[in-house]
């Protein structure tokens, strides 16, 4: 039997609903690889679940994601905080990927926050800053639409979303973020490939996110945690720990700027 991811969704919703207390959310974020730290800036928890308690979804395989799903109450908004995400390299389809958002947006969810750790591929993004992700290279052969589903994704991250968040910190750098199904970092080749075609940050995550997103109508804003210097580009090896530690390092700060769009949403 078939099973229909939205209507999973659907179900989805409903449990939180019910776990929650919460009727309808306002916003969504999802925190991706050692983002969670920085949920903590948000201190109003009105409830926290396990990801693989609600319809649909599976725990994240991946270190640096908890699997747990908090409801916050943020300057008189009720918000969605996903602490990890499921990735489409973990080998369980694209649904799996894009189920948080879907779910989210079947929740009330008009807006949707996607965060990541990303590789820079300017030399002026320095590791640990964070930058606006103003549009996408979608290099991962895959889309969570099947069928005549024909999205608009001209502004795929909403101007408006940028500009909101650019009140909150003005010094926030843009740059067009590439995403490959990994789970293995890229070559130098591949990123002297991507530069051409004019991305500024790579990573392994959002960009069927944000499609799915845009499809059912909610605004959607991306930013990128600049944790590594891109294959090449630097004498250090890629690790995965380095990741995570240039999250926690940032989370503090990354902490401060979300709470400070999420009361502008």
């Amino acid at each position: 039997m078939t099973i229909d991811p939205y209507q999973t969704a659907q179900e989805a919703a409903a449990e939180l609903r019910a776990r929650s207390g919460v009727d309808s959310f306002d916003a969504a974020l999802v925190m991706g690889s050692g983002w969670a730290p920085a949920a903590d800036a948000f201190d109003k928890v009105v409830a926290e679940v396990a990801i693989g308690d609600l319809p649909g979804f599976l725990p994240p395989s991946v270190a640096g994601h908890s699997g747990r799903l908090r409801a916050v109450r943020h300057a008189d908004r009720d918000i969605l905080v996903f602490l990890g995400r499921t990735h489409l390299y973990e080998g369980r389809g694209v649904d799996p990927v894009v189920h948080n958002v879907r779910t989210a947006v079947t929740a009330g969810a008009r807006t949707v926050v996607l965060t990541n750790a990303a590789g820079a591929l300017r030399g002026d993004l320095a590791v640990g800053q964070p930058v606006l992700i103003s549009d996408h290279l979608n290099l991962t052969a895959r889309s969570p639409l099947t069928g005549p589903r024909f999205v608009d994704l001209t502004h795929a991250y909403a101007p408006e979303l940028r500009a909101l968040a650019r009140e909150v910190e003005p010094g926030l750098a843009e740059g067009v973020y590439a995403a490959l199904p990994g789970p293995h970092f890229e070559t130098p080749a591949e990123i002297r490939m991507l530069r051409s075609l004019g991305a500024d940050l790579v990573g392994m995550s959002t960009v069927l996110e944000a499609i799915a997103a845009r499809e059912l109508g909610a605004r959607v804003l991306g930013l990128s945690l600049v944790t590594n210097v891109a294959a090449g580009l630097s004498d250090r090896p890629l690790d995965h720990h380095e990741v995570l530690e240039a999250g926690r390092e940032a989370a503090s700060d990354v902490g401060t700027l979300l709470a400070g769009i999420a009361a502008r949403l």
